[in-house]
């Protein structure tokens, strides 16, 4: 039996995610001298981790709504 969330708490866990990642990277490069291929490559390994886990269905984005989901 696989984990799953529901798709309305998968799209706040997303979205939470999201800015409180931007935070981070935000704070962290203000404070510190970061170069912008670093930058990058944040930004690339914090999206893996949330392609990964809907890959894997344990998130289940509806994206609150706006895209009809096809039922088969």
């Amino acid at each position: 039996m696989k984990f799953r969330i529901n798709p309305l708490a998968s799209d706040i866990i997303i979205s939470i995610y999201i800015v409180s990642t931007l935070f981070l990277r935000f704070k962290f490069e203000s404070e510190t001298y970061v170069t912008p291929m670093l930058s990058v490559v944040m930004g690339i390994c914090f999206v893996v981790i949330i392609w990964v886990l809907i890959k894997l269905k344990v998130l289940n984005p509806n994206w609150f709504g706006l895209f009809n989901s096809k039922k088969t």
